[in-house]
């Protein structure tokens, strides 16, 4: 039987009551919205724990009812069948109460940052790159999310040599934060005559879209240089000079973005900066926690090979925790929650072995 705590469960719901109370009364617009971003964090464990804590007493109720003397054999036999299955119901809300009582990821409510960047293989790599893009736009349609496409350098024979978007709703980093790594791609290439497969690879990086609060970044910390944004001949790519480069000296990160608004270029370019900064900070401490224990669904090394599609035999295969599929035409749809789902299911029993080691 999982032992929960009782007293912190407790708390949570009489907090939840008070948010409602203060909610009703009409605060003002700013207090109103904080107050609602805390009602919703604790919506979903507190509707789980006032469901527990009635089928407890539910419980107890026919436990009194099956042991007493009074009570008619029919009865019993019947109050016998009900308990045994309200002590299902019981330790199966236990189970997610355990998992929502989790130490939470602070990124977890984040949007993000989507960058996918075309890796060995040429042209195929740079085609898989555009295939991978459209595979996170099918699944963020699916959730109701927003992508927006902050720049774009396209391959010679289409995809993409570079993408970065940003990907914003509910819940967007909590389920794509571990798509982070190496995806190799194993297929038949449109220009192979001989039909032979091929190896080639994209790197995806997921970043938590960082706020002002979350990074502090000193005009004296960055360098803005502003440049000529023309192609090969000298010739304009847009229709002004307006590239826009960011240099954030302490750690050397560069950011470009060559888009025709200059003052867009800059906001873009410093959206980008701030989410790099941001997750530069929760991978050093990522990697200061994992001296003591390895709670990351693998590395979280931007450069470890972390799933491989292989079109040939339709099967895709997450190499972090051996999970293989034979539906990578749907998952290339976008159905990736087949794929997700087992990932944050990995990190929390983790995280569970932690808690309890």
């Amino acid at each position: 039987m999982i032992k929960l705590p009782a007293d912190k469960m407790d708390q949570m719901v009489k907090r939840f009551a008070m948010l409602e109370t203060q909610m009703a009364s009409g605060p003002d617009s700013e207090t109103y919205v904080k107050l609602a971003s805390e009602y919703a964090e604790l919506e979903e464990i507190v509707g789980k724990i006032r469901e527990y804590q009635a089928s407890s007493t539910e419980r107890d109720d026919l436990k009194e009812l099956v042991a007493g003397k009074d009570t008619e054999a029919e009865m019993r036999e019947l109050a016998e069948m009900e308990l045994a299955e309200v002590e299902g119901r019981i330790e199966q809300l236990a189970k997610e109460i355990q998992v929502l009582l989790l130490p939470k990821d602070a990124a977890d409510t984040k949007n993000a940052i989507l960058e996918i960047r075309a890796g060995t293989g040429g042209l195929e790599a740079a085609l898989f790159a555009g295939d991978l893009f459209r595979m996170y736009e099918r699944y963020a349609s699916s959730r109701g999310w927003k992508v927006e496409v902050i720049s774009a350098s396209e391959g010679d024979a289409g995809g993409y040599k570079e993408i970065i978007a940003s990907v914003s709703g509910r819940g967007v980093f909590s389920r794509l934060k571990f798509e982070s790594g190496v995806h190799r791609v194993q297929r038949v290439p449109e220009t192979e005559a001989g039909g032979r497969i091929h190896t080639s690879a994209a790197t995806v990086a997921v970043l938590p879209q960082a706020e002002d609060v979350d990074v502090d970044i000193r005009e004296q910390d960055i360098r803005i240089d502003t440049m000529r944004a023309s192609g090969a001949g000298g010739q304009h790519v847009n229709t002004t000079d307006s590239a826009v480069r960011i240099t954030h000296i302490p750690t050397g990160i560069v950011v470009v973005q060559s888009e025709k608004s200059q003052h867009q270029n800059r906001a873009r370019a410093m959206e980008i900066l701030r989410a790099r900064l941001y997750d530069a900070e929760r991978q050093k401490a990522a990697e200061e926690r994992a001296e003591a224990r390895r709670l990351q669904v693998g590395s979280g090394d931007r450069s470890e090979r972390i799933r491989t599609y292989n079109f040939p035999q339709g099967r895709l295969t997450d190499h972090r925790i051996n999970l293989t599929l034979y539906k990578l035409d749907r998952v290339m749809e976008g159905e990736l929650d087949d794929v997700i789902d087992p990932l944050i299911a990995d990190h929390q029993a983790r995280l569970l072995t932690e808690e309890h080691a």
